[in-house]
């Protein structure tokens, strides 16, 4: 009678529901806002052929193919990853090169490998890449991790080359998310503390001389500072006119449909301004249910992650701990921007965004922390049983 209770206390689901029904309803409701903020942009164009739903079918195409990849790789064991980390990031800078010679440029940017039927972006595949390779770097060189030598430079060596292929694209959005994923992992993995106040006092500094030998990210910078300055200009005129969907759309919105500035006014609606469009649409409250489900499924990666730490898993905890910065990051980006807290950046809203690389990605990340819940609850009952 003791077993059966202690059975019955101990029935350990093999998988975390929770955090499979928060990204059905992050890829859900980006799925009715890609279309919702699409809609008017289809019908208007003659090589879409008029179609209203060319963009909800093809973002539609990219969720099932999503499935099917994600599904794939949940049965791939974790040691996987950790073996092929050194081989996959060089072949994402190999990727990483060749969009700068094969690449289709849209609006001043070569990130797009054209592909038969769709465009290849690498730069979102290598995101995933540096989770991998960052995490068994950290694993590898967890004796020399305080030195900065031997620790930290071969690392900053990485970052600088894949920096310096990103901004050719021109990606600084990209360059941003990776240099944070890895610099968190170096943080978590047990990084000196001087080198990170150093890294604290340099970043800024960085950041300046991008800008100021860049004419055209100054602009940006200019139109961010000041957008109502110039609001009919092409530095301004996308922040003005996402804030105006923010405030036409107050605390409930005008309703799914409703929106004004998807109607030509506001450009990039269904990429990388969607959060405006459900803004406008839903209201402050729309916007806080998003963020809700983002805070939720990143808080439940990095307890994911704990539980690695707890089984001694540590490669799975790193990847987990940095898929979680990775979405923390790059969702607070995109919102940053849409808000105009950030200078706007070509970086789309994590499993919400319209985009078949991004969606893609974004699905084998959470397969592969599903596949690390599953191994963590598997090995869970594996003690109960012995």
């Amino acid at each position: 009678m003791k077993i059966f209770s202690f059975q019955k206390k101990y029935n350990i689901p093999s998988i975390d529901y929770g955090l499979i029904w928060t990204a059905l309803l992050l890829l859900g409701i980006g799925l009715v806002m890609v279309y919702s903020a699409s809609i008017d942009i289809a019908a208007s164009r003659k090589a879409l052929d008029y179609q209203n739903y060319y963009y909800l079918m093809r973002q539609s195409t990219f969720i099932l193919m999503g499935f099917i990849f994600g599904y794939i790789t949940f049965l791939i064991p974790v040691y996987f990853w950790q073996k092929m980390a050194p081989f996959l990031f060089i072949l994402g800078i190999i990727l990483l090169i060749i969009v700068l010679f094969t690449g289709v440029e849209i609006k001043g940017s070569k990130r797009w490998i054209p592909l038969a039927v769709v465009n290849f972006q690498p730069s979102e595949l290598v995101k995933l890449f540096t989770v991998m390779y960052a995490s068994d770097y950290v694993l590898r060189k967890s004796k020399q991790m305080r030195t900065i030598v031997k620790g930290f430079l071969p690392m900053l060596g990485v970052i600088v080359l894949t920096g310096i292929l990103l901004l050719r694209q021109p990606d600084f959005g990209a360059l941003a998310v990776i240099t944070m994923i890895a610099m968190g992992i170096l943080f978590l993995g047990g990084i000196s503390y001087k080198v990170i106040t150093g890294l604290i006092i340099l970043a800024p500094i960085s950041i300046y001389f991008l800008i100021i030998t860049s004419p055209y990210k100054l602009k940006r910078i200019e139109g961010w500072l000041n957008p109502w300055a110039d609001p009919f200009g092409s530095m301004g005129y996308q922040l003005t006119n996402a804030l105006m969907a923010f405030a036409r759309g107050e605390f409930f919105g005008v309703g799914l449909g409703g929106s004004v500035a998807k109607m030509g006014y506001l450009p990039d609606a269904h990429t990388d301004f969607l959060l405006a469009i459900l803004g406008e649409e839903f209201g402050l409250f729309g916007v806080a249910i998003v963020l809700g489900l983002f805070s939720y499924l990143v808080l439940k990666i990095f307890g994911i992650a704990k539980e690695s730490i707890q089984n001694k898993k540590h490669f799975s905890a790193l990847m987990a701990q940095g898929i979680a910065i990775w979405f923390a990051v790059q969702g607070l980006i995109n919102m940053g921007v849409n808000l105009g807290a950030f200078p706007t950046k070509g970086i789309t809203l994590p499993l919400m965004s319209y985009g078949g690389t991004g969606i893609l990605v974004n699905m084998v990340a959470l397969a592969i922390i599903l596949r690390i819940d599953h191994d963590n609850r598997s090995n869970m009952r594996g003690q109960y049983y012995k």
